[in-house]
């Protein structure tokens, strides 16, 4: 059994820190070479690691990951859809779909602006739970520590009284919004999903900064609370 917890161990650490050596990779887990060497084989022989270019000898994970990842994510992606458009069709800007891992948001899908002056954030890129929109809808219905808080923009929260005060205010208006705290030039509000055990998802409707005034802000943050309160309506079932 100790064997696969350290293989899922080895998987996790390669993800988050892809290309990394074993000699990195036993630092970080806090193991010797020889059990991660042990751990590192299996994964490979599994498909679910390969080695990175390069003369010395890194891993990364293979797609053999993202396959699962969107397989678990599927039906959440599914439900999701109608109501990203509609959406989409009310405001005529960048629709959001994350999901929460670790200490952050993950993009799974998203929906663009047909406007010219957009901003564009990849699929599988990672948002801080504090600095982003997505992430406060979500860490605002999560039991546990602030932790660290680092500062992107001028505008990140940093302090943990404040990121709490502000969460607070998550949950009474039923959304968040991004004023410049992850990248300055970008404005966002968003609304959690939420399943029986908790956030499952966020929405939010993204543009560039110069496009959401507050009032603006309000009004589209009463959208998207009404689309994550109907996805959640629909995770409920499941």
């Amino acid at each position: 059994m100790q064997n696969v917890v350290n293989a899922l161990r080895a998987l996790e650490a390669v993800a988050a820190r892809q290309p990394i050596g074993v000699g990195e990779l036993s630092r970080a887990l806090g193991l010797p070479k020889s059990t991660v060497q042990r751990s590192l084989r299996t994964l490979h022989d599994a498909g679910w690691i390969r080695r990175a270019g390069g003369e010395v000898t890194r891993w990364q994970v293979t797609s053999k990951v993202l396959q699962i990842a969107r397989t678990t994510e599927l039906g959440l992606r599914d439900a999701a859809m109608p109501v990203m458009e509609e959406l989409r069709q009310r405001t005529g800007e960048t629709i959001h779909l994350m999901v929460p891992e670790g200490d952050g948001v993950v993009l799974i899908e998203r929906l663009e602006t047909d406007k010219p002056l957009r901003i564009v954030l990849p699929l599988g890129i990672r948002l801080p739970l504090h600095a982003s929109a997505n992430g406060k809808a979500v860490l605002a219905h999560l039991d546990r520590p602030l932790g660290e808080l680092p500062g992107y923009t001028a505008t990140t929260i940093t302090d943990p009284a404040a990121l709490r005060a502000e969460l607070e205010q998550v949950r009474a208006r039923g959304y968040a919004d991004n004023r410049g705290e992850w990248r300055s030039d970008i404005a966002a509000v968003a609304a959690a999903v939420l399943g029986p055990a908790g956030p499952v998802a966020s929405l939010s409707i993204s543009t560039p900064a110069s496009r959401m005034p507050d009032d603006l802000r309000a009004e589209y943050g009463e959208l998207v609370t009404r689309a994550a309160a109907a996805l959640s309506e629909h995770s409920a079932r499941r």
